[in-house]
Parts: structure tokens; C-alpha cells; sequence
């Protein structure tokens, strides 16, 4: 068969799939909700958003685009999604040559890629209209439940489908990588398909995710970015934040060290209410270096989270950095982070402690056994690789990190160290998150701030809560 008689069987189908909905019961309507969860869950509001294949446009609706725009090969089907959801525009058109010359911030692929005659056609049609930090979504019917399937069409239950192509996980990624795209992360969604009480969000949300019976999932979803590319563009200005608490003999070592980057460093020092002379100490280090861009806040609330918000709020950079004022991480480390981001490679660059041989008492024994569980378990519920929560470095954009501090209300106000708060966020909006390998060195000045056995208590709370926020959905 060739293209143009794909594409007329296609569109005659569904045509006729768009003129008996309203009389056939909808036996995949929980299957479609539970969808709507996932992908409103993986995409903030207000965004612009594309939808290939978009049907009545009810999922394209749901995850309440600032811009919202549904393809579809069906005018049938076009003309009921206008109707449904005027808010959003509906074009009929084919995923294989897209007349569009804008771009969109997510791109929905919702069970169409095994109704397509060339896959890489369509992820080449998607790379166009994507920029750098576009996220494409795809979820396809996974080739477990064919014949469960088959037995459904054959005895009436359920609609009977054209030829499928049956795409492997694999597959896309392999059909992803040939389209010059990359995959964030993935997941497996659905193994209890019909509305039920209790059982459906048991399944789903719980049992659905762990060993073996993930592997009877129905939907794979699939996250990926373009592959990052070199390209001429402006260096940013780096802001690094510095939480600073009775660090006041580390304060000039502070200045002498941290690097210029970019289009230039500045310095934001959030003193947290020291009981030695902290403060004073800054303020007797701006005295000393006039020119020098530094800005400095005593912070109203308590703990580092606190004071990172603070940093983050008052920054005028375009790219975000935290520098622990113990500087038991170099801060000549600092332009390697710089460069993981400005190459592309990273969205979310996190210092990572526990590779490289540490200085005697840099960490001690209970610790380090903590933070290699805790790396494990967070690496398992984010489904990216964390080696280390707690290191104090951590990079992003201003730009990212305003769409994280935007939508916090999600996770709450419960953590305060700032680590979780930028490392959830980071995970929920899908940002690539790279670890990025420090020699860590012992204190040459005060005392550690972290108690080892109470906020192993608050690590334990933070991986419940990102269980019940990020896994179990």
C-alpha cells in the first residue's frame, strides 16, 4: 500500500470511528482518564502545546495549554474537537508533512506512532517545530496486550483496529535517536484497564510500578528532548548563591576563589542569622574590592532552603549556581558545572560526592553510608540517576528554575535543605539532570550545620514524599 492509500484508509476509518461516538459505549474511557492524569501531571499549565493526532482534543484540553494546537488526520474528528474545546485550535492535517512554522514547548504523541506509516518521518516533522528546551511525549500500546486485544475485537468488546505497528520501546528509542532526539526518562503506565474501586488506583498507581508486574503494563510513555547542538549564543551572566552560616572565617577565601564565568560572576551571599560575624565579614569584603558584583541579604527565615530561595529570587543571572560557604566543594570546580550546562548536555547539573577518593574527614562513615542509600533510592523514584541528594552544588537556569518555584505548592513547604525542592522539581518538568563528579574536602573553618541522625529522619520524609508525588501517580 502505498502513502496516498494509507492515508485515505486511515482518514475513511477514523471518520467512521468520529460518527459512532456518540452511540457506542466508550470501553476505553477510564484508560483515556487515566492518561489525562499522566500527561497533566507531566505538563505544567500554561504552556504551548502540540498534539499529533489529537482525536476530540480532550486530552490536548486537559493539560490547559497557554497555546494549544490539535492535528489530526480526521476532519470528522477535527470537527467535534472544535466543538468540544473552542479554546484550543484544531487543524486537519497529516503527522507526515506538517504545515506549521512555529514552535512548541511540549509535543503529545498519544497512541499514534503504531498508526503511522513512517515513524521517523513524523519525529523529523516533530524536531522542526521544537526548540532547545522542548520535551516530545509519547505513549504507545505495548505489544503484551495484542492478543488480549484480538480476543476483545473478535467478540465485540472492543473496536477492531487497522494493522499496527507494534513499536518496542527500543524502537523509538533507536527511531528518536535517528530523529536527533534524546530520552530524559521512561515509564510504564496501566496494568488494570477498567474502572474498578480500589483496584484500578491499587494497580495503577502502586502494584503497576514494581518488579514483575510492570511488565504487564499497557501504555510505555517515553520523554525525550532534541539532542543538544553547539551554537552561537550569548554567554549568560552567572549568579552563584552562597548560604552562609557562622562561615565568617571562610568568607575571604570565598572571594579570592570562585571564578568569573560567562559574561561575568556575581556573588549573592544570604547570611542566615550567624552567631559569629558573618555578616560583618561580607560586608568588610565588599569594602575591600570595590567593582567587585556582589549583592548581600540577611535571611528572614531558617535553614538553607530557605536562604537558596532567597538567592535564586534576588539573582539577576540567567544561570543559577550554589556554592556551600564551607567550601568543602572547590569553587575552581565551578566552571566545569558552567560548562555540563552552556554545552547542552545538562539542564540540571548535581554535584556528586561520593565518587572520587574524599579528604579524611570531609565526610564521616554513617554519613556516607546514608548518602549512598539515599542515592540509590531517589535514583529509583526520580528514574534518573541521583549519586548524591545533599551535595550543596547544584546548577540550573533562571529560566527552569522559575517554572519549578512557580508550581512548589505541589511538593510543600517541608524541606529545608533547597536540595529536594530543585531536585523533585527538576525531575517533575523533565529536566535533563546530569551528575557531575567533585573532589570533596574537609572544613578548614566551624562546624558542620547537618545532624546526622535528625535529618536522616527528614531524608526518609523526602523519600515518602517523592514516592507519593513523583512514583506512585
Amino acid at each position: 500500500m502505498d502513502a496516498t492509500e494509507f492515508t485515505r484508509h486511515r482518514r475513511e476509518y477514523w471518520d467512521g470511528v468520529a460518527s459512532s461516538l456518540d452511540q457506542a459505549p466508550r470501553v476505553r474511557a477510564y484508560y483515556r482518564q487515566r492518561l489525562i492524569e499522566i500527561y497533566r501531571f507531566l505538563i505544567p499549565p500554561e504552556m504551548r502545546v502540540l498534539e499529533l493526532g489529537c482525536g476530540e482534543g480532550d486530552l490536548l484540553a486537559a493539560v490547559r495549554p497557554a497555546q494549544g494546537v490539535g492535528i489530526d488526520l480526521s476532519p470528522m474528528m477535527i470537527e467535534r474537537a472544535r466543538r468540544r474545546h473552542p479554546e484550543c485550535r484544531f487543524l486537519v492535517g497529516d503527522a507526515h508533512a506538517l504545515d506549521l512554522r512555529e514552535q512548541f514547548d511540549f509535543v503529545i504523541c498519544s497512541d499514534l506512532l503504531n498508526d503511522v506509516r513512517d515513524v521517523q518521518r513524523v519525529l523529523e516533522q516533530i524536531s522542526r517545530l521544537s526548540h532547545s528546551s522542548t520535551r516530545l511525549i509519547i505513549n504507545t500500546y505495548s505489544r503484551v496486550w495484542e492478543l488480549p486485544r484480538r480476543i476483545a475485537e473478535s467478540v465485540g468488546i472492543a473496536r477492531r483496529m487497522l494493522p499496527q505497528n507494534w513499536l518496542t520501546t527500543d524502537d523509538i528509542v533507536n527511531l528518536l535517536y535517528l530523529a536527533d532526539f534524546e530520552v530524559v526518562r521512561s515509564s510504564v503506565e496501566i496494568v488494570w484497564p477498567i474502572r474498578t474501586p480500589l483496584l484500578d488506583t491499587l494497580f495503577n498507581k502502586y502494584v503497576g510500578r514494581l518488579w514483575p508486574f510492570h511488565y504487564f503494563a499497557i501504555a510505555s510513555f517515553l520523554i525525550a528532548r532534541p539532542r543538544p547542538k553547539l551554537e552561537a549564543r550569548e554567554e549568560p551572566v552567572v549568579s552563584v548563591i552562597v548560604p552562609a552560616r557562622n562561615e565568617e572565617g571562610n568568607i575571604p577565601n570565598i572571594f579570592d576563589r570562585v571564578p568569573q564565568m560567562g559574561a561575568g560572576t556575581e556573588l549573592i551571599f544570604v547570611e542566615g542569622n550567624s552567631t559569629d560575624d558573618t555578616y560583618r565579614a561580607v560586608e568588610r569584603e565588599i569594602a575591600r574590592r570595590p567593582g567587585t558584583r556582589v549583592k548581600l541579604f540577611k535571611q528572614p527565615g531558617k535553614g538553607k532552603g530557605d536562604a537558596v530561595r532567597v538567592g535564586f529570587r534576588e539573582a539577576s543571572g540567567d544561570l543559577l549556581m550554589i556554592l556551600d560557604a564551607d567550601l568543602t566543594v572547590p569553587p575552581e570546580d565551578l566552571p566545569r558545572f558552567y560548562e555540563a550546562w552552556r554545552s547542552g548536555k545538562a539542564e540540571f547539573v548535581n554535584g556528586v560526592r561520593l565518587v572520587y577518593p574524599m579528604e579524611e574527614k570531609a565526610m564521616r562513615f554513617f554519613n556516607f553510608l546514608g548518602n549512598k542509600f539515599f542515592s540509590l533510592a531517589f535514583s529509583w523514584l526520580l528514574s534518573q540517576s541521583i549519586k548524591d541528594t545533599l551535595c550543596g552544588t547544584k546548577v540550573l537556569s533562571k529560566r527552569d528554575y522559575e517554572v519549578i518555584a512557580a508550581n512548589r505548592a505541589y511538593f510543600g513547604e517541608i524541606d529545608p535543605f533547597g536540595d529536594f525542592d530543585l531536585i523533585f522539581g527538576a525531575a517533575k518538568y523533565n529536566l535533563k539532570i546530569v551528575d557531575l563528579p567533585i573532589r570533596y574536602a574537609e572544613r578548614t573553618y566551624g562546624e558542620t550545620n547537618i545532624q546526622r541522625w535528625s535529618h536522616g529522619w527528614l531524608l526518609l520524609r523526602m523519600v515518602v514524599l517523592a514516592m507519593r508525588r513523583l512514583k506512585f501517580i
